[in-house]
């Protein structure tokens, strides 16, 4: 039997489920924002990363017809609202692209860790390379821009250390000790992150019709307000610096570019997606301190995923992905 015969498992059709709805958002959000580029370079950026898209997108639809499941509906032009005003400034388009490319990295990754089939480790393989290109262009633009945000400088010791006294896990009240290596670039990684998430709800908050999914949009951003704020204060107490927000990347426009469901969607999106790179914080934490402050994070983040979860079901905007048979009701119907 063919490598390519073997029938695809329950988690290779959940990731190229996952892999479609959440590819098609950042699809009608890249093609917004390619329409209101002006910068050339960032235009052309996002004209590569379209593009694709609609490569990966072909394969991905091939896949999950072969094997008899219906293509998810996920995100098309009818979520995108043609010819509104500019709601984003061309930097924080870069920014977005960036942030996003990240994440799809990861997700890449992870699909291609629980593919077995040879084609399709060699497609989740393809999308990781074009997720890299990706990420350099990105980088190098930011750079060139010099909008790019590096992460604090360590200067070196002279001999590699052991860890010599229990106080290396007590941050608090100052007299603790600073911050590491591997704290720091989950902190700085996290903070990202945060400030992306409350700048899309700021600038969809404004857009939106609905007074539901506004109630919802303050209400991450003040989440991801309360995070930013937390993690700033970790890094004050340090000296070191804090990435730049993005709000007056927002511009003053109230016409909504995309559907509530898109909108909606994203965030949620958002907020699962930090929980991951959350749990790696804490992993890496050894501080009391931080490892407090992630939980009480990770706490506020399931609130608000739970919210997002009851307004999405009432609203059927979620689709169901691919579900276990239902043995007992097999059973029946005999």
């Amino acid at each position: 039997m063919g490598m390519d015969k073997l029938k695809l498992t329950s988690s290779e059709i959940g990731t190229l489920w996952g892999e479609y709805v959440n590819g098609t958002m950042t699809d009608v959000v890249n093609r917004y924002m390619f329409s209101i580029i002006e910068d050339e370079s960032i235009k052309a950026t996002f004209e590569d990363a379209i593009k694709t898209f609609a490569k990966q997108k072909k394969q991905i639809v091939a896949f999950i017809e072969n094997e008899g499941f219906p293509v998810p509906i996920g995100f098309t032009e009818s979520d995108l609202n043609k010819g509104t005003e500019k709601l984003f400034t061309d930097i924080f388009c870069l920014n977005y692209l960036h942030i996003m490319t990240l994440y799809g990295l990861l997700g890449h990754t992870t699909s291609l860790g629980v593919s077995v089939r040879e084609d399709l480790r060699h497609f989740y393989d393809s999308c990781d390379n074009d997720a890299k290109r990706m990420y350099h262009q990105t980088i190098e633009l930011l750079l060139e821009k010099g909008n790019f945000q590096r992460d604090p400088y360590f200067y070196p010791t002279e001999n590699p250390e052991f860890i010599s006294s229990q106080d290396f896990t007590d941050g608090f009240f100052g007299k603790g000790r600073r911050l590491s290596a591997p704290e720091i670039i989950s902190i700085s990684f996290n903070l990202k992150k945060s400030i992306m998430a409350k700048t899309l709800s700021i600038g969809f908050s404004q857009v939106t019709q609905s007074k539901e999914v506004r109630k919802f949009l303050e209400d991450s951003e003040k989440t991801a307000d309360g995070q930013i704020q937390a993690f700033s204060k970790i890094m004050h107490t340090d000296n070191l610096p804090v990435p730049m927000s993005w709000e007056t990347e927002v511009t003053t426009s109230r016409d909504s570019p995309f559907s509530d469901k898109l909108m909606m969607y994203h965030i949620g999106f958002l907020f699962q997606a930090a929980q991951v790179y959350h749990g790696t914080g804490l992993a890496s934490a050894m501080r009391t301190d931080l490892v407090t402050t992630y939980e009480g994070i990770i706490l506020k983040n399931l609130i608000v995923t739970k919210k997002w979860f009851d307004i999405m079901v009432k609203n059927k905007w979620l689709e169901q992905p691919p579900l276990a048979p239902n043995r007992k009701e097999i059973a029946k119907e005999k």
